[in-house]
C-alpha cells in the first residue's frame, strides 16, 4: 500500500484550490453580494437602486411637482416614494396613445426587526437591552446568536434649521440575541415570548458615567427614548450632535456578507435575498434594455419596487399605494392625447417578480410532482389555483415564447393541494389595473430565515430573462394582439 506523503497532500490540495478559483462566477453574483452588504436596508435599496438610475441618464422626477413640461418621448425617468419605494421607466420615442407598458414589480423590503419608537429599557443584571418588534415574522430561531447591525433612516436637524434625512449604517455588529443553552432542558426549547425571550442585547452596564446626559445633550428629542450611548454612536457616524436628532427608523440586520459555497461555487449564501434579488435582476435588465427602447420602443417599460410587501404592501409605499399607476397615468396625462388609461392597461403586461421556493433535498415529500424549482437553471413560473398567483395560460404562453427566442429556461411551481402558498404584489396590481399578469421568481432555498441559498447563476439568469422581456414583450405581445381579432356576431 503506497502511503501518501505531506508534499504529496499539499500538491493536491493546491490542484484543489487552483480548479475552485478556475470556476467563473458571473459578474452579476459578486456585484449583488456587495450590494447586499452596503444596502442593508430598504432605505439603504432604494437609494442605492436612485443612484444607480442616475449614473444611468435617468431622470429623478419628484411626486410633489407636475411632470407635464418635464417628460418626453425617448426620455428615462424615475420617482421615489417615502425613501424606501421607487418607479422607474423608459417612454419609447415611437410612444403611441394606448400602447401598453412592460413592467417588472419586486419588493425591497425584507424580514427585519424594527428599532422601537421608545426602545430604552431597564438594566437586567448588568445589560444594557433594546426594545425591537418583529417585522413580518422575525426575531426566531435563526436570528437568535447572530451578529446584527443597526442601521437605517435618521430625521435630523441641521444648524440653519432645515430638517433632512440621512441614511446611517454602524459599520460593526452592535446587537445580539442570545440563546439559552441546552442545558437548562424545556425552557431552552420553547415556545418563546418574543417581548421578553428575544430582545437583543447591545451593552453592559459597568457603573461609569458613560450614561449621564452632557449639558449640551439634556431636553435633546430623543435622550429620553433611547439609549444616550447608543444615541452618541448613532450621532458620530452621521456626524451631528446628539441635539439634532429628531427621529428615526431603524431595524436589525446581519453583518455578515454573501458568500459563493459549494464543492464547484454552485451555491450563493447570503442575507436579505427575499427579495432584493429579483429587484436587482429586474433594475438591471430595465438598464441593459434602455437605451434601446428608448430609440425604438412604442410604449413603456418600468420597473416598480416597494416596500411593505411582507407585511400586506398596505400602506403608501406598498404596492397597494397607487405609485406605479399613478407614475403611468401622469405619462398618458402628458403624452396620450386624451387616451384613457384603461385602455393603455388593457394593451399592458405585468410581469409580479418574487423568489419562489427551490426544492428542499431534505423536505421532497412537501413539493408537488414535477413543480420543483432547481437551482441555476432559470427563473420560475409560479401557478396558484386559488389566485394568490396571476399566471395563467395566456401570460404563461407570451414569457414563454419570449424565452423560446432568447435562449432563456423557465421553470414551473406549483404548491400540493393543502396548506395556501404566500402572497405576493401580482394579484393586488393586476386587478388595481386590470392588466395581463404573470408570477415569477429566482429560487431559493431557506426562505425568511436570516439567511438563504440561491444559485451563484441565478442572478445573472434573472438579469438575462428580465431583459428579453423588456427587448421582446412588444414583439411577442403583437402577435397575441393579431390572434385576438375575432368577430362576435350578433
Amino acid at each position: 500500500m503506497r502511503i501518501p506523503t505531506v508534499n504529496s497532500g499539499f500538491v493536491r490540495s493546491e490542484r484543489v484550490r487552483a480548479e475552485a478559483k478556475a470556476v467563473d462566477i458571473d459578474p452579476y453574483t459578486s456585484q449583488f453580494i456587495d450590494f447586499i452588504y452596503d444596502n442593508p436596508t430598504v432605505f439603504h435599496a432604494s437609494e442605492y437602486f436612485a443612484q444607480l438610475f442616475t449614473k444611468h441618464g435617468f431622470t429623478y422626477l419628484s411626486e410633489r411637482v407636475s411632470w407635464a413640461e418635464k417628460i418626453e418621448r425617448g426620455g428615462k425617468y424615475f420617482t421615489t416614494r417615502n425613501g424606501s419605494s421607487l418607479v422607474a421607466f423608459v417612454i419609447g420615442n415611437n410612444y403611441k396613445a394606448g400602447e401598453g407598458v412592460g413592467m417588472i414589480g419586486a419588493h425591497i423590503d425584507a424580514l427585519t426587526a424594527k428599532i422601537k419608537p421608545i426602545s430604552k429599557k431597564p438594566v437586567v443584571e448588568g445589560y444594557t437591552q433594546i426594545g425591537a418588534a418583529p417585522y413580518a415574522g422575525t426575531m426566531t430561531k435563526t436570528w437568535w446568536d447572530r451578529d446584527l447591525g443597526i442601521g437605517g433612516r435618521v430625521l435630523i436637524k441641521t444648524k440653519n434649521g432645515v430638517i433632512k434625512t440621512k441614511l446611517v449604517q454602524i459599520p460593526y455588529p452592535i446587537a445580539r440575541i442570545p440563546t439559552l443553552a441546552p442545558h437548562f432542558g424545556a425552557p431552552a426549547n420553547g415556545p418563546f415570548n418574543l417581548e421578553t425571550n428575544t430582545t437583543p442585547i447591545i451593552a453592559l452596564e459597568d457603573g461609569s458615567k458613560e450614561n449621564e446626559l452632557l449639558p449640551e445633550e439634556v431636553g435633546a428629542p430623543l435622550v429620553d427614548k433611547h439609549n444616550i450611548r447608543l444615541l452618541r454612536v448613532i450621532a458620530n457616524e452621521l456626524d451631528v450632535d446628539v441635539k439634532d436628532l429628531l427621529s428615526f427608523d431603524l431595524e436589525l440586520y446581519d453583518t455578515q456578507k454573501g458568500v459563493i459555497g459549494g464543492l464547484q461555487k454552485e451555491f450563493l449564501f447570503c442575507p436579505r435575498i427575499d427579495d432584493k434579488l429579483c429587484a436587482f435582476a429586474a433594475v438591471h435588465g430595465l438598464l441593459n434594455s434602455a437605451d434601446s427602447y428608448a430609440s425604438t420602443g412604442k410604449g413603456l417599460n418600468v420597473v416598480a419596487l416597494f416596500d411593505n410587501e411582507e407585511i400586506g404592501s398596505l400602506l403608501k409605499q406598498g404596492a397597494k399605494g397607487g405609485l406605479l399607476e399613478g407614475a403611468v397615468a401622469r405619462v398618458i396625462d402628458s403624452l396620450g392625447n386624451g387616451t384613457t388609461i384603461q385602455q393603455t392597461f388593457a394593451n399592458s403586461f405585468l410581469v409580479s417578480a418574487d423568489v419562489c421556493h427551490a426544492v428542499n433535498p431534505n423536505f421532497i415529500d412537501q413539493y408537488l410532482q414535477y413543480h420543483n424549482p432547481h437551482l441555476n437553471v432559470g427563473i420560475t413560473l409560479s401557478f396558484e389555483a386559488n389566485g394568490s398567483m396571476t399566471t395563467d395560460a395566456e401570460s404563461a404562453a407570451l414569457l414563454e415564447e419570449i424565452a423560446r427566442r432568447t435562449g432563456n429556461t423557465l421553470q414551473y411551481t406549483q404548491g400540493r393541494n393543502g396548506p395556501p402558498s404566500g402572497g405576493t404584489i401580482g394579484p393586488m396590481l393586476s386587478s388595481s389595473m386590470g392588466c395581463r399578469a404573470a408570477d415569477v421568481g429566482i429560487p431559493q432555498l431557506s426562505m425568511h430565515s436570516i439567511r438563504a441559498t440561491t444559485g451563484s447563476k441565478d442572478v445573472g439568469l434573472g438579469v438575462k430573462m428580465f431583459q428579453a422581456f423588456y427587448e421582446r414583450w412588444e414583439e411577442v405581445d403583437s402577435e397575441f394582439k393579431r390572434g385576438s381579432k375575432t368577430s362576435y356576431a350578433v
